[in-house]
């Protein structure tokens, strides 16, 4: 007598081949979704987005991308390859290569990387330039100010036309409280100046390379050492001399 056969059991391995290819389905519809609105996806295989991400028409998506949370990406920007965007807004016209982004906001005509950090809090006004190993967390820096070399960048406030040289760190820490540092417009940070906060650099001044600034840098004086000292005064300040005369000497204030 024949026996019908058996119908094969469905085991714990299909059950997740079947969740796996559901959730490719979903990203891939979700990479459907936006190229039809006018994206460009290289790879959408190896492509992440979650659903709901906003991003707009002429922006290029490159391979091994993740965007996820509450992202809104603009127009004609070119994220990655190889980033991370999480909860953030990211302007027209931004370049992401190679970077993670959290938490932070991009007006338009940024770049960033690679191999930067964005931490939530910072803010880049537009046209700044953020070069490879930089880290930035709470932290605004203004419109055009660059940071084309390794870095760190922590609770500050960073002006327009800022350059920052490769290694400047804003040592924002005590052991028990964070403290903020300020760089006005057109100040020229050199390599590898500390920034010892609370600090205040002024308008168009300048650190020269490895200093550790523990005072407020006056507007347009120059500082170099450790600890930095003012070595060139600011504009203004300075009596004009004639062509070969002696310089006059300091007066000493009386006191009483």
């Amino acid at each position: 007598m024949a026996h019908p056969a058996a119908r094969p059991r469905q085991t714990a391995g299909s059950e997740a081949l079947a969740a796996l290819r559901s959730q490719i389905d979903q990203r891939l519809q979700e990479c459907a979704r936006l190229m039809e609105a006018g994206v460009i996806i290289i790879d959408p295989a190896t492509t992440y987005l979650e659903m709901g991400i906003q991003i707009g028409e002429g922006t290029a998506i490159y391979p091994n991308t993740t965007l996820a949370g509450k992202t809104v990406v603009g127009r004609h920007c070119r994220i990655g390859p190889n980033s991370v965007i999480v909860d953030s807004r990211i302007g027209d016209r931004c370049e992401v290569f190679a970077s993670v982004v959290e938490g932070a906001v991009l007006a338009a005509g940024v770049d960033i990387g690679p191999f930067s950090h964005l931490r939530p809090g910072a803010r880049l006004e537009s046209g700044v330039h953020i070069g490879n190993f930089v880290e930035i967390k709470a932290a605004r820096l203004g419109r055009g100010t660059r940071a084309g070399h390794f870095g760190y960048i922590g609770d500050a406030q960073v002006g327009a036309d800022v350059n920052i040289g490769a290694g400047t760190v804003t040592c924002n820490y005590d052991g028990k409280t964070k403290h903020k540092t300020v760089i006005e417009d057109n100040a020229f940070i050199g390599s590898g100046t500390m920034l010892v906060a609370p600090v205040r650099v002024g308008r168009g001044a300048t650190t020269a390379a490895g200093a550790v600034v523990t005072r407020d840098v006056p507007e347009g004086a120059t500082v170099a050492g450790v600890p930095a000292r003012v070595q060139t005064e600011p504009a203004g300040e300075r009596p004009p001399q004639a062509e070969g005369a002696k310089p006059a000497p300091r007066r000493r204030n009386k006191s009483g």
